[in-house]
């Protein structure tokens, strides 16, 4: 039998094992295993630490303090000039039913800036990411017809892409707005693989070498976002909103450069490199549908619920179904549900009133598909928004605190014909945002008394 961590063959995410007990470093938030397929851990369009603490929802809760670009039709709703700061950190656990391991790591979360440019017309800039790829692992396996010989295989990803974008909003009738947004996307992603084989018997260490198989790919091209929403009322204490948003599917221009090298066990070079460049390609990201309807009083609460549906199964990398993980990728739906209260958003005895409590929950399915059967996401979230208390009519400071726990994956153990078994991963998180949104009115004429 094979000695494995997430037991699996090749071509599959079980091959990604949990043996190194080392933090994972790149642009992602912890080493994970599903990173691997298509992109990366992919940015579903979920908003900045006001829709995480409530569910990763927002396609149709307008506010008029926090950037809500995940539906730029909401850009219109934006009263002052507003920019909008997020870091993130992510602590997870990694098991499987032999093993686990404990990773994390945090960064720079994204940017933005709104600014509202007459009464039926705002804009936003900014930079957040679109997929980041972080993993590490090693699978032992026996070399077959070679008694005591084995092959271990070593994995590392590390990169991700960036979008930056610009959007639009503007008002067409008294309860209906649209809006779009332009995005460049571009990165690298760097896919390591180390294969050394040894004989076993007393072969010793310094004659046993690594064959390392080294792909970078640089990603860049522009995508685009619609999006529409309607504010109505269901009575003079109630509203209701609708909202969709639509990103279309991009074709990221690629370029591949690989790598060829073989390493000593101390990762000396010991043979010349074999290298191909300017290999062109594409990735074809499909397009992601999301709808959501809110409820509100205009005051001091908000309902929202929000659905999402993306047709992974599309994807293609270089010509490649599922690109260079040779893992087949199924479409995805998400679902989430959420709301924020504010007390007495005017309190001036008790701050606490003031704060916004936020809370939600998410689940939605991986593009993943062992065996057939669906892996799911599940998560919780809560979060607060603080307003300083200098907040003055032309100027105030809101810190936002955002968290999750969630789930994803399995431990299920699965037979193939070949005799041999398939264990997924499951991960175990719990994120933390910071958010700081700055308000201020601009353009303002100051007129000396």
């Amino acid at each position: 039998m094979s000695q494995r961590n997430c037991a699996g063959r090749a071509g599959g995410l079980s091959l990604l094992g949990l043996l190194v007990a080392t933090f994972a470093h790149g642009q992602g938030l912890g080493n994970s295993p599903y990173s691997r397929l298509g992109l990366g851990d992919a940015n579903a369009n979920m908003g900045g630490v006001r829709q995480m603490s409530m569910g990763g929802i927002g396609v149709a809760a307008p506010n008029s303090v926090n950037v809500n670009e995940l539906n730029p039709a909401l850009l219109y709703y934006t009263a002052r000039t507003t920019f909008e700061a997020g870091y993130s950190a992510q602590f997870k656990t990694l098991r499987n039913t032999v093993s686990s391991q404990r990773t994390g790591s945090a960064n720079l979360s994204y940017l933005s800036l709104a600014v509202p440019l007459s009464r039926r017309w705002a804009g936003a800039i900014g930079l957040k990411p679109f997929s980041s790829v972080d993993y590490e692992s090693n699978t032992v396996d026996p070399v077959q017809g070679a008694p005591g010989a084995q092959v271990l295989k070593q994995y590392k990803g590390s990169g991700g892409l960036a979008e930056a974008y610009i959007g639009q909003a503007v008002r067409l009738g008294k309860n209906l707005t649209v809006g779009g947004s332009a995005g460049y996307v571009f990165g690298n992603i760097e896919q390591r693989l180390g294969t050394l084989v040894s004989p076993g018997g007393s072969t010793p260490a310094s004659e046993l070498t690594n064959d390392i198989f080294l792909q970078d790919v640089h990603y860049s091209d522009f995508t685009f976002r619609a999006g529409a929403h309607y504010r109505g009322k269901v009575n003079d204490k109630l509203n209701f909103n609708v909202g969709g948003v639509y990103s279309f599917p991009s074709k990221l221009d690629g370029e591949r450069t690989t790598t060829f090298t073989r390493e000593n066990v101390e990762g000396v070079t010991v043979a010349a490199s074999t290298l191909e460049t300017e290999v062109p390609g594409r990735a074809t990201v499909p397009g992601l549908a999301q709808v959501g309807v809110s409820f509100d009083n205009n005051r001091s609460w908000s309902l929202s619920l929000d659905a999402a549906h993306q047709q992974w199964s599309k994807f293609r990398a270089f010509g490649e179904q599922g690109g260079s993980s040779g893992v087949l990728l199924s479409d995805t739906y998400r679902v989430g549900v959420g709301g924020e209260l504010t007390p007495d958003p005017t309190s001036v005895e008790n701050y606490f009133r003031r704060v916004t409590y936020r809370a939600g929950i998410n689940v939605a399915q991986l593009p993943y598909r062992p065996g057939g059967a669906a892996l799911y996401d599940r998560s919780i979230s809560w979060g607060f928004a603080l307003p300083l208390p200098n907040a003055t009519p032309l100027d105030a400071t809101t810190i936002n605190l955002g968290f999750t726990y969630g789930q994803r994956g399995n431990t299920d153990v699965r037979s193939l014909t070949d005799g041999t078994q398939e264990r997924n991963v499951k991960e175990s998180y719990v994120r933390m945002q910071l958010g700081v949104t700055l308000n201020n009115r601009w353009f303002i004429k100051r007129r000396i008394e």
